[in-house]
């Protein structure tokens, strides 16, 4: 693999052709790892050209993607099987390593000693999938902050659809892609035009559990449907570039949403992950909207559900200009009414910085079933 993420080969979905949609619904996510290590990444010099995720080098004998062998543990271990020099691209600037309680949802940050003891068995700790060609992180053994427990949810950082062009899998995304731009090798592209065929695979959005719905565009026949970079938990933005990665398995279904064209992801989540805001009415409510419209003359448009438009760009004002653009083609909105809107029944939420959010509305149900949306969620949030 050449980049970031291992992921699942592209799935084809039986008549979904370019212009539709695919609406994945997510049943399950488990986590098989019981720890990984995570932290705030060091670039190695000498050990890449352009980008340490897609242009690797071994920084002794200058072998493009040398093949690897592990010796022992520590940042040392993955050598080049050329010349035996340290071969990853990587090191922690500030590392720390994880153990799983997945019966009540914590994990806990182990000491120098507990690191080392998980880092002799790593690939069977983090349960490494038979044919995966990465190294267990756990080898690394980072030790940082021993002792601090936090909360497990897991989710799906990398989720969707195959782009019509050839690019690295954590690079399917306008921030991440920003490193595509001028770059001399074979995955670069000339201009920040050429990232408009991305399909938002890289989102690293928490929601992105069971329980949520993800709809997608199709590109290429049959969809290409992938999976990977899961996580067993992240605080919005990601914002050590990296969480707590782990292996696992993803139940998911998928229904096609014919004629429907996105430029990327429509992300439907929990009812209970939307922010309060952007909930569907209570009865309650409409009752009192109802009342009030009648003091000052006015129908009240109660039938609204609840959308997450997925934008991404350099930074994160870029990214929620992108969801601007992205929904107000979805809905025919001019911008200033999808701002307005936004505002008044939604806002905007961070998946990773620098440059990746959602952008949260109630939109009106009868343009939603103008594009062939409402079936999908009315299901979602029993409207």
């Amino acid at each position: 693999f050449r980049g970031g993420h291992e992921v699942t080969r592209p799935i084809r979905v039986e008549g979904a052709s370019v212009g539709d949609a695919v609406a994945i619904h997510i049943r399950d996510v488990e986590v098989t790892s019981m720890a990984t290590s995570t932290g705030s990444m060091a670039e190695r010099e000498g050990a890449f050209e352009d980008d340490p995720f897609v242009d690797h080098r071994c920084p002794e004998c200058g072998t493009a993607w040398p093949d690897s062998v592990v010796e022992g543990t520590g940042e040392d271990a993955i050598r080049c099987a050329e010349c035996g020099a340290n071969a990853s691209s990587f090191g922690f600037e500030y590392g720390y390593t994880v153990a799983f309680d997945h019966e009540n949802a914590v994990g806990i940050t182990l000491d120098k000693d507990g690191a080392h003891e998980l880092a002799l068995d790593a690939a069977e700790v983090m349960d490494i999938p038979e044919n995966a060609r990465q190294h267990p992180i756990l080898l690394y053994e980072p030790d940082g902050m021993p002792g601090t427990l936090g909360r497990l949810r897991p989710f799906i950082g990398n989720i969707g659809t195959t782009p019509s062009v050839t690019m690295p899998d954590s690079h399917n995304a306008g921030d991440f892609g920003q490193s595509l731009i001028g770059a001399d090798h074979d995955y670069g592209v000339e201009t920040e035009a050429d990232l408009e065929k991305r399909t938002d695979g890289h989102m690293d959005i928490p929601e992105v559990r069971a329980g949520a719905t993800l709809i997608c565009p199709v590109d290429v026949d049959g969809g290409g449907v992938y999976v990977g970079d899961l996580h067993a938990n992240q605080g919005d933005g990601e914002l050590s570039l990296h969480t707590t990665d782990v292996s696992g398995t993803v139940t998911f279904d998928v229904e096609v949403i014919e004629g429907l064209e996105l430029d990327g992801p429509v992300l439907l989540p929990n009812e209970e992950d939307l922010p309060f805001i952007s909930k569907p009415y209570s009865d309650e409510e409409v009752a009192a909207g109802d009342d009030l419209g009648a003091q000052h003359g006015v129908d009240v448009e109660s039938e609204m559900a609840p959308i997450q438009v997925v934008g991404s760009g350099a930074t994160v004002n870029d990214a929620t200009q992108n969801a601007f653009d992205r929904a107000g083609q979805l809905l025919e909105m001019s911008e200033g009414e999808i701002r307005a809107r936004c505002t008044f029944t939604g806002g905007v939420q961070i998946g990773r910085l620098p440059g990746v959010i959602q952008l949260d509305m109630l939109a009106p149900l009868d343009l939603l079933e103008d594009r062939g949306l409402d079936g999908v969620v009315r299901e979602q949030y029993g409207l």
